[in-house]
């Protein structure tokens, strides 16, 4: 009974988040455009026009009114919601004055410090073939560049119209979900919670967009999500790969931008037009439906870490091989690795070639 109550609370914080986002976003347009927050058009953006950011702001208040009220109190909890806070501060920062990657990094790094000061750590983790992994003094580093990682990589696919706000909240929807079966309540509201600010959000900036959510939406959206997935995953065997399916297209798409750099003799540091969304839009698809193709690539990891956690050894093991062909094949037949680093089309060209001469 009491469950039913924690998540029928969890409901009403979702919608209370959800209503106040919707009323708060244009007030917080209106604010970014008064300010000079905007972002402007240059060679690796898509859009044409100065556009408000400081959208996350938006979803911040939505997210911390239903917090106070919602979410059930705990350590941990303010300890993510403190360090959100921060990351909040240091986005809006930047949308308005652009800071230097240094001063951003000590922000991050300032947050995540919060976290674990509240007891949130990557302490160890359960292996398949029983025992456990034990962190001991290395858990705070661990902690630290799990969080500065994950934030940065939702950062990074931040370029389209409602792209990585869908993306989170795909991510947000499958933790809730894994935090259900697996009856942690607390885990469960504070993403119900979450899903309601972005969904609020949404209807703001999904394409064409009135409002971008700058670095403020989409630092506070990453931090949030590298918090949740220590909370919510690190008794489970393996809590590695779980969170890391569940983040699976900013992962791969961070993971893929640093491979093809160093592949291509590049500083990994310098930015390119040949994230996900650009291979897409290359491709020809509009702007919308690359979003959408990016929301059902979302979907796969999120449904793949959720079946993952129910399946066995030897299923879990089938399903990443599977994961990992389908990952490197679509990344060669869209381009993402660059044009000459196509080892699996290659090969099978090869085949057909010998099989062509015989």
């Amino acid at each position: 009974m009491e469950s039913y109550m924690d998540y029928l609370n969890g409901l009403y914080g979702f919608i209370a988040a959800l209503v106040v986002t919707v009323v708060a976003t244009p007030l917080v347009k209106a604010f970014a455009i008064r300010i000079g927050a905007v972002d402007k058009p240059n060679h690796r953006k898509v859009h044409q026009r100065l556009m408000p950011r400081l959208g996350g702001l938006a979803i911040y208040i939505g997210f911390a009114l239903a917090y106070m009220f919602f979410i059930p109190s705990s350590k941990e909890t303010f300890g993510i919601f403190l360090g959100g806070s921060i990351i909040v501060l240091v986005g809006a920062l930047d949308d308005r004055f652009e800071l230097s990657p240094k001063v951003k990094l000590l922000g991050q790094i300032i947050a995540a410090l919060v976290v674990v000061w509240y007891g949130l750590r990557i302490e160890f983790i359960n292996l398949p073939f029983e025992g456990t992994l034990n962190f001991d003094w290395i858990a705070i580093p661990i902690t630290i560049l799990w969080m500065i990682g994950i934030t940065n990589a939702v950062n990074l696919i931040d370029g389209l119209d409602g792209l990585a706000a869908g993306v989170s909240g795909i991510a947000t929807a499958a933790m809730m979900i894994m935090a259900l079966i697996m009856g942690n309540t607390i885990v469960a509201i504070y993403c119900m919670i979450l899903l309601g600010g972005i969904i609020g959000f949404l209807f703001y900036n999904f394409h064409p967009a009135k409002i971008f959510m700058g670095d403020t939406g989409a630092l506070f959206l990453g931090f949030n999500l590298a918090a949740l997935s220590i909370m919510g995953f690190k008794y489970v065997t393996l809590f590695s790969i779980i969170p890391i399916l569940i983040l699976g297209v900013p992962l791969s798409d961070t993971a893929f931008a640093m491979l093809r750099r160093f592949l291509n003799k590049k500083p990994i540091s310098v930015a390119d037009k040949e994230h996900l969304h650009h291979c897409l839009l290359a491709l020809g698809l509009s702007h919308r439906n690359t979003v959408l193709v990016i929301y059902g690539i979302s979907i796969m990891f999120a449904t793949a870490a959720i079946v993952f956690s129910q399946s066995t050894l030897w299923g879990a093991g089938l399903l990443i091989a599977t994961l990992l062909f389908v990952l490197q094949l679509g990344a060669e037949l869209i381009g993402w690795l660059g044009e000459k680093k196509k080892p699996l089309l290659n090969t099978a060209r090869r085949i057909r070639q010998m099989r062509a001469g015989k």
